[in-house]
Formats: structure tokens, C-alpha cells, sequence
């Protein structure tokens, strides 16, 4: 279990986090939602020991060697290393094994090859991701906390790197914090959200209440959308091959329904929902 609790930390620009408080369980995946510059950087480094606070505590429940674990802003790697050297230098600086078994071990837990070779330089940003991850399991930690991961992911590379951190949760029963800027990324793999701004948190909650309390909009794929009766019900903004309708959740089935009396085959429906709204209906 990892906590913050009214965490506050003022730097001579101004006050970077202000009375925060933060609770990740074992096995939950948490996500920080903020803006550019709204604070998550400052509250990662708190929670990893690494600044301390004006006021506040962490409290971190651990009976493992570690307690969290974690990469900030970006992974820090020997790019001409490659990642088998890369986690061997790491586990020795940490204490923890260091042996060939060990090392692959962990290599195969974040999904890296182990017949790569060749310098870290070389490898995509989504490799460089799963190594610094890897790093930051060495000594089975209690907490993971990743800082911005997704970060220049390509949709196939955030799918990859989502579906290796849920595994982590699930079967390693680690509390992982990530945050993000991006809503679409952490809404799918978080079972609670925290949203940041300007150093506070300003909104909170299990990730579907939260979402499905701030949704108004939905958009519907489908061809022949701008021939549909039912929409004209709607306030809706046309797209080449999809509308942004704006409704409640509640209204979706029917909706889905008359348009597929229409004889218009429904292809995707996605609830629209932005950072900006949840910022906004919070405060």
C-alpha cells in the first residue's frame, strides 16, 4: 500500500502540490490525470523518496526489500549497454541478484527479448519503456510508479505496454501509480482516477463512476449517418464518417437501436470525455 497524505511542496516559482492526499492498494493500478505542469512530476518525486516534502507524509505498508519502485520523467539507461548489461549494473547497485537466471527472469516478466545484444540505443521507445520498467522491478518492489509512459507510444506500443501493466497488477500484486495527460490511455487500464490541476486534487473516483458522471457526447461510426431521422433529435456535429452526438449514457441503447431500424450499421461507439471536462466540472 502506498500513501500520501496532505502533501504540500512550494519551490521559488510557486507552490507545486498543495494539501494532496493519494491512497494506491496492492493489485490496483491508479492513474494521475493532470496538465502539463499541474504537479505529477512533483508528487512521483515525493513518493519516491527522492524530494521531501513541506508538509505531509508518505506512508508506504511493505514487508518486501523494496518498498516502490519507479521511473521518472524518463528511464535512465547506459544506451550503449545492452539490456541484459543494462539490469545486471542496476541489481548490483540495488543489492538485489544478479546472476543469468535472474536477470532473464526478469527480462521475460516485462516481455523483452533475451537474444537482443546490442546497445539500448538501438532499441524502439517502447523497449526502452519495458527496461526501465524492468529496472524498477528489480527487488520486487511493494509500489510501482510510472511517470508519463505512454509518452510517445504509438497506439500498438501503448496497447503493449497497458496490457504488461495490468499483468503486473494482477499477478504480482503491485500498487502501480501512473500518471498521464492523455485521458484515452489511462482510462483503460485504471480502476481509480485522480485528477490534478494546479497542485490540487480536483476530482476523484472509481474510473467508470468518474467517466460515466462526466460523459455528454458520444461518437457514433457508421456510413450514411447524415441520411438518419433519429439524429435530427440530437444536438450533432458531423465528421466524415462518424457524429458527435450529445446525449446522457442512458439514452445510448435506444439511440443505437432507431438508427439500426434506419438501415444505418453501427460500426463504434465511443463516449467523448476530455481532461479539459473533468477539470472544468470539478471545479
Amino acid at each position: 500500500m502506498l500513501a500520501g497524505n496532505n502533501l504540500s511542496k512550494s519551490y521559488s516559482s510557486g507552490k507545486a502540490l498543495n494539501d494532496v492526499s493519494i491512497h494506491i492498494s496492492p493489485g490496483q493500478i491508479c492513474g494521475l490525470l493532470g496538465r502539463n505542469g499541474a504537479g505529477k512530476t512533483t508528487l512521483f518525486k515525493i513518493l519516491c523518496g527522492l524530494v521531501k516534502p513541506d508538509h505531509g507524509e508518505v506512508t508506504i505498508n511493505s514487508k518486501r526489500s523494496k518498498p516502490v519502485g519507479g521511473i521518472i520523467e524518463r528511464p535512465g539507461l547506459y544506451n550503449f549497454l545492452n539490456a541484459y548489461d543494462n539490469i545486471k549494473i542496476f541489481a548490483g547497485i540495488q543489492g538485489a541478484p544478479a546472476d543469468k537466471l535472474s536477470i532473464e527472469q526478469t527480462l521475460l516478466k516485462v516481455g523483452l527479448p533475451l537474444d537482443r545484444k546490442d546497445p539500448v540505443s538501438n532499441f524502439s521507445l517502447g523497449m526502452k519503456q519495458r527496461l526501465g520498467i524492468a529496472i524498477a522491478l528489480i527487488n520486487d518492489p511493494e509500489c510501482l510508479v510510472l511517470d508519463e509512459p505512454f509518452s510517445g507510444l504509438d497506439p500498438i506500443g501503448v496497447a503493449s505496454l497497458i496490457t504488461l501493466i495490468r499483468k503486473l497488477a494482477e499477478e504480482e500484486n503491485i500498487a502501480i501509480l501512473l500518471s498521464s495527460h492523455m485521458m484515452g490511455e489511462i482510462s483503460k487500464c485504471c480502476h481509480f482516477l485522480y485528477v490534478i490541476e494546479k497542485g490540487e486534487i480536483v476530482n476523484s473516483g472509481p474510473t467508470n463512476a468518474l467517466i460515466n458522471a462526466h460523459i455528454t457526447s458520444f461518437s457514433i461510426t457508421a456510413s450514411n449517418l447524415t441520411a438518419s431521422a433519429i439524429l435530427k433529435n440530437y444536438e450533432v456535429e458531423m465528421g466524415t464518417n462518424d457524429a458527435r452526438v450529445t446525449c446522457e449514457a442512458r439514452d445510448i441503447p435506444s439511440l443505437l437501436t432507431e438508427l439500426l431500424k434506419e438501415g444505418i450499421q453501427v460500426t463504434a461507439c465511443t463516449p467523448v470525455l476530455t481532461l479539459e471536462q473533468l477539470i472544468k466540472k470539478a471545479i
